[in-house]
């Protein structure tokens, strides 16, 4: 009697292991977690939200994001961080690669920079599709110019565009915030002055902000992203295969049209590269 009662202890012990009611729950459904560093404007635009569950429920990996400028994404693949960065900056991307600390990079998707400003437009931009000559008169003018002042994307692209026009910006009128590209939209509404900023987010972000696009078309606005692998033999510790599954993923049809079928207001926010 004693050893049929125990036998039924433990036949029932296992039907509850096995149903996933005892210890917690089975640990095959846990989803393996990897660390992406990417830029706020993937992040403030809303693309992350849309692309990063369906990967999940394909996958079983939650992809923890740390949105910062391409800049502190970089260093932190550099630092072995992160399992991988999604920037854009091309020249840094290719850096990133030559030197060692990143593999396997795939160009994800573009869109394009445009310069914002108040409708009154103060330094008479509007309609420009020069936009280093626009930034010339915008310091002429000493409109009040707020720059990310981060080493993101956008702020790399605004140096080039400020060396293109020949100014070292400085005075009271520019001021370097060192925040995201949600944030400096943000201020750049509240003292009505002008910026530079991805389009992604602008669409995102527009109808809360009394702004309107003033310069646009510039080939030079080109905003082309790129997503790398961080170097398993230079990091052992990162997580390689999850990354890579990432890559494949952002990259496959099903990613690609993901981000082609993101829309905000009817308006694309960005154009897929891996696959047309």
């Amino acid at each position: 009697m004693m050893k049929k009662r125990n036998f039924l202890l433990l036949t029932a012990a296992l039907i509850f292991l096995s149903a996933g009611l005892y210890g917690g729950g089975q640990k095959e459904s846990e989803p393996v977690h990897i660390k992406m560093a990417t830029t706020t404007s993937t992040e403030n635009s809303g693309l992350l939200a849309e692309l990063l569950p369906a990967f999940l429920e394909e996958k079983n990996i939650q992809i923890d994001v740390i949105a910062v400028g391409t800049g502190k994404a970089i260093t932190h693949g550099e630092n072995g961080d992160v399992d991988l960065i999604l920037v854009h900056a091309p020249a840094k991307e290719d850096a990133f690669v030559a030197d060692g600390f990143g593999v396997n990079r795939r160009d994800v998707m573009h869109n394009d920079f445009v310069i914002i400003g108040p409708a009154d437009d103060p330094a008479g931009i509007a309609g420009m599709t020069d936009a280093a000559a626009a930034l010339s008169k915008i310091s002429a003018a000493s409109a009040p110019f707020l720059s990310r002042g981060d080493e993101s994307g956008t702020h790399v692209k605004e140096k080039d565009l400020w060396k293109d026009a020949g100014i070292s910006p400085a005075g009271i009128w520019y001021k370097e915030t060192g925040q995201g590209m949600g944030t400096v939209l943000t201020m750049v509404g509240e003292i009505q002055g002008y910026t530079l900023t991805d389009r992604g987010t602008w669409l995102a972000m527009k109808d809360n902000l009394d702004l309107k696009i003033l310069v646009e078309g510039d080939g030079r606005l080109f905003n082309p992203y790129g997503i790398i692998a961080v170097n398993p033999e230079l990091h052992s510790h990162v997580n390689y295969d999850g990354a890579m599954a990432f890559i494949d993923y952002i990259t496959s049809v099903e990613g690609q049209d993901i981000i082609r079928n993101f829309k905000k207001g009817g308006e694309q926010l960005f154009f897929p590269d891996a696959v047309q």
